[in-house]
């Protein structure tokens, strides 16, 4: 029915879930309470604020520049500790941060602490999976555990923020950076967004064994032209509020104080320099009370490249003429720290006397650093004890929860006559590059994670069935172009007579393929995202033998695997799984674990599918494979991804049913539950996703074909039963106008429910203007 009125409102906070249930139980999601749908966020301590306010007031102009100057590891010397700076990051030596600590607060003379950060992605020292794979458990408490312990071992070496989570949503598996983040979906990506932020702050974050996280990278970095990192994104103001800032926004209201701005231009504006999305959304609108810091020298990267003066350091954006002007851009716009480059730090006063900046800025800045200071504990207790440093790294419990959260993050692809589970009573041939290999198993963003920490395929699997071997078949090597070669990326198919003679003496072959760490992360986007070198041809050698077997994929973004799919009875995307690869690998191979993982991003047929994402937007002429006059590709056989959003299979069967709705009415400013039931139909316990989406037929601004609104992960046993309930407000069923306002239109929304984004259980009900 069409819309006969509108309803306009900024939009409230993100809903916040309860953490779902752990393996080896049926319990599941509750529905999310009043408080639960509130922001977090508390109101600002008012001693904080009169210690702030009072140290402020003694500050010089240079030591308030000094507080917005943040220093690499490579660039910190006891001189810039002695004059005030800020804060240093990657630094990891817990001697080192303990000396320059003491420097800082017994030589300057304001007695500031430092603020030492780190990358801790996915792990510091115990190497969770990366955080798409995390994203596949649907799982929160798998997110959570990892931030956890990496906040807890971090914290020991003296780390008090770590430039975590990764909260960008991206349709671009070109872009290498898709591994850090939790994939396609706003919804999933906010859940998982809010579930890092507090467990890695706790109630407090002056915890010792707690840290403030840094959510990255704001904004719509996620999004760059042609997969390219660091590029150019472009985008209407309701795809950006409805697509990409909903995780920012979860992140911020479940209480991360401090934020880090993108190297990339939205809009024209780069992200250190545009003072919408900073001071507009994040400050105001949000009320953002943290500060924000640049990514590594993206201040100096906003100003032009002169043609033939001395170069200065890196630019490019050309938004501003020189060094002066490029920071006078990012704080006026809401940057209040510069990582790496020191524009501020040295052309502040400049600015000032010439009134390109202002004073109540500056302090303004400097009062969101120390704030974040005082509430991280710093100034009370500002020294870690070296000493106990590595005391606290790969702890027994950490260990024990990277195996789980690894073995709840693989998807079940393809699992043709029951290849899977194999028999750990059987030989076992493990075959592939990537077979006995601890090096990338740690994926991009590894932290401390040290090689020897981590547990090979064929290592875990060889302690679950002590009859295997191991044939690599070829090689993959973690280079650069152009350091590498063919070879390296099993570019020879030398060893390959030696795999098939492994294959035949086995009764059972696990193949161990994908990418390199280094082929996934920052910097390394790729045109072509098949299996690297000869992989598909090692795939074909092992299927001739005849043997049954699996492939088992690592990576950290979506392949394209029609030609695997094609070849390979079974596949089980591994993702990068961390320190316990192996032992996590095995558990799910030999039916220890249920494969209950969904994957969190479309995986194309083909490269030239992409951007495809379930959540697009509807078109006159929507894609028909059979018809030429609608928006389809004429050399692809299906519209549709090899595998979508939500996609996973399991060992046992599971049936969804009796979709219903407790009214057939909604006011705008009510709710309504939804409710199913699933079912384990088949001969063994197991895991289900049920996953719930809308759709808004008719709206003023043309809606996604489906939005992930609710998910439930549980585990049955057979012939169990559980019924599932979820809630739906107006924060669901609303969305973002392209005049940045949040709009709740009466009408119709369609409810489907399923286990995966082409569920099909379907039910309706009217929103009312009351």
């Amino acid at each position: 029915m069409g819309r006969t009125r509108r309803v306009t409102a900024i939009a409230a906070a993100l809903m916040t879930l309860v953490p779902l249930a752990s393996a080896g139980t049926a319990a599941t999601t509750s529905p999310p309470d009043e408080t639960a749908m509130r922001p977090t966020r508390r109101p600002a301590d008012t001693n904080i604020e009169a210690r702030v306010s009072a140290l402020l007031a003694r500050m010089t102009v240079d030591e308030k520049l000094q507080q917005l100057q943040l220093l690499s590891d490579g660039q910190v010397t006891d001189d810039d500790a002695k004059k005030g700076v800020g804060a240093v990051f990657s630094l990891t030596d817990p001697a080192k941060i303990d000396h320059l600590q003491h420097v800082a607060v017994e030589q300057s003379r304001l007695h500031i602490p430092l603020l030492f950060a780190y990358d801790t992605i996915h792990g510091y020292r115990t190497i969770f999976p990366v955080p798409l794979g995390a994203a596949s458990s649907f799982d929160p408490d798998v997110a959570a555990a990892d931030d956890r312990f990496g906040a807890r071992e971090s914290a020991a070496a003296g780390i008090k923020q770590i430039y975590s989570p990764m909260v960008d949503v991206s349709h671009e598996p070109r872009w290498g950076r898709i591994a850090e983040g939790a994939g396609e979906d706003p919804y999933l990506g906010s859940v998982f967004a809010a579930a890092r932020v507090k467990s890695a702050q706790g109630s407090d974050y002056s915890a010792p064994d707690k840290v403030v996280t840094s959510v990255k990278h704001y904004a719509a970095y996620g999004q760059p032209e042609g997969g390219r990192d660091y590029n150019t994104t472009d985008m209407s103001e309701q795809r950006l509020r409805n697509l990409y800032l909903p995780p920012f926004k979860a992140a911020v209201d479940a209480g991360a104080d401090t934020v880090m701005c993108s190297f990339n231009s939205i809009n024209g504006s780069p992200g250190c320099g545009d003072s919408h999305t900073e001071t507009d959304i994040l400050k105001r609108e949000w009320g953002f009370d943290g500060f924000i810091e640049s990514d590594y020298t993206a201040v100096s990267e906003m100003r032009t490249c002169p043609p033939k003066t001395p170069d200065e350091g890196p630019c490019g954006h050309g938004v501003a003429a020189d060094g002066p002007g490029a920071g006078a851009l990012a704080l006026n716009s809401g940057t209040d720290s510069e990582m790496v480059s020191t524009n501020l730090r040295d052309h502040g006063k400049q600015l000032l006397a010439d009134h390109r900046i202002s004073m109540s800025r500056l302090d303004d800045a400097v009062r969101r650093i120390l704030r974040v200071k005082f509430r991280a504990g710093l100034f009370d207790h500002p020294y870690a004890d070296p000493s106990k440093a590595d005391a606290a790294q790969l702890l027994p419990d950490a260990v024990a929860a990277a195996r789980t959260a690894a073995s709840r993050s693989m998807v079940l692809l393809k699992n043709d006559g029951g290849t899977l589970p194999l028999d750990p009573e059987k030989s076992t041939a493990v075959i592939g590059p990537l077979g006995d290999d601890q090096h990338d198993m740690l994926g991009p963003w590894w932290g401390q994670g040290r090689d020897q920490d981590a547990v090979s395929v064929y290592q875990g699997i060889k302690a679950q069935n002590p009859d295997t071997t191991f044939t690599p078949g070829c090689q993959m090597i973690d280079k650069d172009p152009p350091d590498v070669t063919p070879a390296d990326e099993c570019g020879s198919d030398a060893g390959f007579p030696g795999a098939v003679a492994a294959a035949k003496k086995a009764d059972q072959v696990v193949l161990a393929l994908g990418e390199s760490r280094g082929q996934s992360g920052e910097a390394a986007a790729r045109s072509d995202i098949d299996l690297p070198g000869k992989q598909q041809e090692l795939i074909d050698e092992i299927k001739a033998t005849g043997k049954p077997f699996t492939v088992v994929l690592f990576n950290g973004r979506p392949l394209t695997l029609a030609k695997v799919a094609a070849s390979a009875p079974s596949i089980l995307e591994a993702w990068f799984p961390g320190v316990q690869a192996g032992n996590a690998v095995a558990d799910v191979l030999f039916g220890k674990v249920d494969p209950g993982g969904k994957l969190p991003v479309s995986f194309p047929r083909a490269i030239g599918q992409v951007p495809i994402y379930y959540d697009h937007e509807p078109t006159g002429r929507p894609c028909d494979a059979g018809q030429k006059y609608t928006s389809r590709y004429r050399d692809l056989p299906s519209c549709d991804p090899l595998y979508p959003f939500g996609y996973g299979l399991s060992y046992t069967k599971f049936a969804i049913s009796g979709l219903k709705l407790s009214s057939a009415k909604m006011p705008v400013d009510g709710r309504i539950s939804a409710s199913v039931e699933v079912r384990n139909t088949g001969g063994r316990g197991g895991d289900e996703v049920v996953q719930l989406y809308i759709h808004d037929p008719v709206a003023s601004i043309s809606q996604p074909v489906r939005r992930l609104r609710g998910f439930q992960r549980v585990t049955l046993a057979p012939g169990q039963t559980k019924h599932l309930t979820f809630t739906l407000t107006r924060q669901d069923v609303g969305f973002y106008d392209n005049g940045g306002h949040f709009v709740v239109e009466p009408g119709t929304i369609d409810v489907y429910a399923g286990d995966s984004s082409t569920a099909s259980l379907h039910d309706a009900f009217q929103v009312t203007a009351r």
